[in-house]
């Protein structure tokens, strides 16, 4: 049973998730010649604060969100 486990910045839709989690199946699949139904997909998502690069966090780097 294959596990792939993922980092990302938060903030990616639903939607973008899931086609990210299909195609990384499908790769799986073909790949490893197992079925989808052994596949797990792990995304692990993160806020910007938590994640550096060269010592200093992405924070500043991130565009804010308008206020709703």
């Amino acid at each position: 049973m294959p596990i792939i486990r993922i980092d990302l910045l938060a903030g990616r839709t639903p939607e973008r998730k899931l086609a990210l989690i299909q195609h990384i199946t499908e790769a799986v699949v073909t790949a490893l010649d197992v079925r989808p139904e052994q596949v797990r997909v792990l995304i692990n998502e993160l806020p910007a604060e938590n994640w550096a690069v060269g010592g200093k966090t992405l924070t500043p780097l991130t565009p804010e969100k308008p206020a709703e």
